[in-house]
């Protein structure tokens, strides 16, 4: 992506919705009415809203990376306020729209974290990988906000307000919407991709997965953060779609239309490895994504995983991992890479992690634990 395709044109800006509305299946990309507007998402708390609140993802959102020349403490801690303006509906910059269930959560880049102390999590790169055309200015960053919201117009206004700060210069950014709410468990959904399948059905759902694979312990300054791997990437949708159905479901594991393992059980189960059918064969096949990513296969814990199709600048799937440890996801990704079925649909054209840090209030500024205000 060259330069001026990293500053958004007025263009760009006013197709927004309609891109939206596009990668979310054509469906009408409009404000919400007054009577059925989402009410506001609080901002403060032990962790940054936007990863476990609210509880159902909302259908848009917006990924900008930056690099930043500033010292950190100080900007983090405007974005802070910043935030919490927006989230109470008294920033003007909002341009007049109701902020609705906007959420911000802004991670570090590992530049940043080792500055800080070379030993804390969120410190290390994330290595090249397999399957990816990614330039260099595609990749990493300083600063990661990822803002989510009902209302397609409110992230990238909110984006040019918090951005607006000397010392900030943008990277890359990428839009993308959630199809609509397929139920996997009580109080659980996962959306449909752009391939045509449930997408982030497994994951630390519960408190007590969340505290083991999500959240990193205390008391460390980094306490009550997690890491975030965000990953836009391409799919040769035409090539997929021209596959027989049996083909594209034993590409995933699961049956397209209900999302259930090919070994049986219900949506949320977790597919039976070793099911064979009469003559030997494995019902979930050997390169089935859903058994290169299972964590019993990979040998590490489970990833909070946010997918958000998108058709522009190709069709594709712009992704979020959260995780308390990068390994999950790097070794996640070397077992797909050693044989998933799904990957040569998939080029990775920009990539990054972040430390995700903890959550702030009016009294404690976004990133005093890290970095002085």
């Amino acid at each position: 992506m060259n330069s001026a395709e990293r500053r958004p044109s007025r263009r760009a800006f006013l197709g927004a919705a309609v891109t939206a509305g596009l990668a979310a299946g054509c469906h009408a990309a409009s404000a919400p009415d007054t009577e059925t507007r989402p009410g506001p998402v609080p901002p403060t708390g032990i962790h940054q809203a936007g990863i476990t609140t609210p509880q159902q993802p909302q259908p848009h959102l917006l990924i900008v990376t930056a690099d930043i020349s500033v010292a950190p403490g100080p900007l983090l801690a405007e974005l802070g306020r910043r935030i919490l303006a927006m989230a109470a509906g008294t920033d003007a910059r909002l341009l007049g729209l109701p902020a609705g269930d906007l959420t911000v959560t802004v991670g570090v880049g590992p530049k940043l974290v080792r500055a800080r102390d070379p030993q804390l999590p969120g410190a290390k790169d994330l290595p090249p990988a397999a399957h990816e055309a990614v330039a260099p200015s595609d990749r990493g960053g300083d600063l990661l906000l990822q803002i989510c919201a009902s209302d397609p117009l409110v992230p990238p206004i909110a984006a040019a307000a918090l951005l607006a700060m000397p010392g900030v210069r943008e990277r890359w950014r990428q839009s993308g919407a959630r199809g609509p709410h397929v139920p996997v468990a009580d109080g659980v959904t996962a959306p449909r991709n752009v391939l045509g399948f449930i997408d982030g059905i497994i994951g630390p759902h519960t408190p007590a997965e969340q505290q083991r694979d999500l959240w990193l312990p205390g008391p460390a300054p980094v306490a009550g953060g997690t890491i975030a791997v965000v990953r836009r990437m391409a799919l040769d949708v035409a090539r997929f779609a021209a596959m027989p159905t049996a083909a594209q479901e034993a590409v995933f594991g699961r049956r397209r239309d209900t999302g259930t393992p090919l070994s049986g059980g219900a949506i949320a189960d977790g597919p039976d490895l070793g099911a064979k059918t009469p003559d030997g064969r494995y019902l979930v096949p050997a390169d089935a994504h859903i058994r290169r990513a299972h964590a019993n296969v990979v040998g590490a814990g489970l990833m909070l995983r946010r997918s958000y199709s998108m058709d522009t600048p190709a069709p594709g799937l712009l992704f979020a991992s959260f995780q308390n440890d990068l390994h999950t996801f790097t070794a996640t990704l070397a077992s797909m890479e050693a044989a998933d079925a799904l990957l040569p649909f998939t080029t990775t054209t920009a990539s990054g992690t972040f430390l995700i840090l903890p959550g702030f209030d009016e009294h404690r500024p976004l990133g005093s634990t890290l970095f002085p205000a």
